[in-house]
């Protein structure tokens, strides 16, 4: 009989996602991109120093991550781990309210995202100690669904009624937010340290395994090399989250190059949040039917239009005449915007979720951190490309920002066209982790110091 209701330790688990939902929407997404560019002084130096930053912060997660992801695997590492660096993320987003120098707010932004990013690979990972295989794309759509509501709708409340009752221009709302962020983070990371527990686990010493580290993580990269189906997802993944990244995080600085109006453009992408509500679990029952690679293709091509809305929006408000016909074609772009704005809801949450759920099928439980260290690898590699792109697009064409967010299509089209060419591969790899081949020898019982890196040890 299949089970219909939530464990506690999914709940648990999907409450999480509330604090990752509010730190997106108030710190990559609205209000600390217009707040900085405020303090910095000029919008097209602020979306490019924005943009290198985000391209360091994913660099030094990028090589971190197998790391900790393997480290983690070890009996009892997950947990410790994961809550270290999500309650030091929280102070770190505490410490951007006491700040007004550009140069504090940039070290705090870097150093919590850094805190952020690698709280969430762990996060990432314990889907597969809390979700049977079956259950982990309801669980992973439904996690999205609930940090929508639960930390975009509390942040829309929130940040709305600040803004509103204190001045868009006042810097003293701004700080609150990012201190209500900070205590949204701790209160919403209290259920999962107290619920979740790591099932699946590396049975090796610490010691032993970070003597051997090196050599099992070179394994590894084998491993997923060999494996057509884990190769063609995870480069797939790479070039389209990339897409998916940028747009997340370069669209408030976007929309200030182009002058769009800072408050308007604070609520239409905090109302994105009540759109993918709904959308991330229609997504969720849709794969279910049709499959998660199809729904993943589904929401590249509706990105694929975001970025040309996008586009045309930038474009009509620089090429129009200063005065009358630029006012009238800032007033479209806020309208674009916010269709935009209601687009990127109806995708992001399904992409993501799915994405993360369908690695999560693919992968051993039992090295699943590990897995799920290469799987963010990819992620954030590819979250240096995007924004760099775009920063350097922005800059070589003498500031024409649409330009930038133009470019952010080619990896859509490289990402989906993977995907789709690589999809027979990408099932055979899920079959057979849901059902490993009679004889195969479990991955924990390999002894310490040997990793075999045929395609059979995924």
């Amino acid at each position: 009989m299949k089970q219909k209701r939530f464990t506690k330790p999914e709940w648990a688990w999907m409450l999480y996602d509330v604090t990752t939902n509010a730190y997106a929407t108030i710190i990559l997404t609205a209000i600390f991109p217009i707040y900085f560019n405020a303090v910095l002084g000029e919008n097209s130096l602020g979306l490019q120093m924005k943009g290198y930053a985000q391209s360091g912060i994913m660099l030094i997660a990028a090589l971190s991550c197998p790391i900790l992801g393997a480290i983690g695997d070890v009996k009892g590492m997950k947990k410790r781990l994961w809550a270290g660096f999500a309650f030091s993320g929280a102070f770190l987003t505490l410490c951007l309210a006491f700040t007004s120098s550009w140069q504090w707010l940039l070290v705090g932004y870097i150093l919590s995202n850094i805190a952020y990013n690698s709280a969430n690979l762990f996060y990432d990972s314990f889907l597969t100690d809390v979700a049977e295989h079956d259950r982990m794309h309801k669980v992973s759509t439904t996690a999205f669904a609930v940090g929508y509501f639960g930390g975009g709708t509390m942040m829309l409340i929130v940040t709305a009624a600040l803004l509103f009752t204190m001045g868009s221009s006042n810097p003293l709302a701004v700080k609150i937010s990012f201190a209500v962020t900070a205590a949204w983070w701790i209160l919403f990371s209290v259920p999962m340290a107290k619920r979740v527990r790591q099932v699946h686990y590396n049975p090796r010493p610490l010691r032993v395994v970070t003597h051997t580290l090196f050599r099992q993580l070179g394994h590894t990269i084998q491993a997923i090399a060999a494996d057509k189906g884990m190769r063609w997802f995870v480069l797939a993944y790479f070039f389209y989250i990339d897409g998916v990244g940028t747009v997340i995080t370069m669209a408030t600085s976007y929309g200030s190059t182009l002058g769009l109006n800072s408050t308007l453009m604070i609520v239409a992408i905090l109302t994105t949040q009540l759109v993918a509500v709904p959308c991330s679990i229609l997504f969720g029952r849709l794969a279910t039917k049709v499959g998660a690679i199809r729904m993943i293709t589904v929401a590249i091509g509706i990105y694929f239009v975001i970025c040309i809305v996008g586009f045309y929006m930038g474009y009509a408000i620089d090429t129009a005449a200063p005065g009358a016909a630029r006012e009238a074609a800032i007033a479209r772009g806020q309208i674009l915007f916010w269709i935009v704005a209601g687009m990127v809801g109806t995708a992001q949450g399904g992409i993501q979720a799915l994405s993360r759920s369908q690695f999560g099928r693919m992968v051993p439980p039992d090295r699943s951190n590990e897995y799920f260290g290469f799987f963010n690898i990819f992620n954030r590699f590819a979250s240096i490309l995007g924004p760099a792109l775009m920063a350097f697009m922005t800059g070589i064409t003498g500031g024409r920002s649409e330009y930038g967010i133009l470019s952010i299509i080619i990896l859509f089209a490289i990402g989906g066209w993977m995907l789709i060419h690589g999809r027979g591969h990408i099932h055979t790899t899920e079959r057979n982790s849901a059902e490993p081949p009679a004889g195969e020898v479990p991955a924990r019982e390999f002894p310490a110091g040997e990793f075999p890196v045929d395609s059979s040890y995924r």
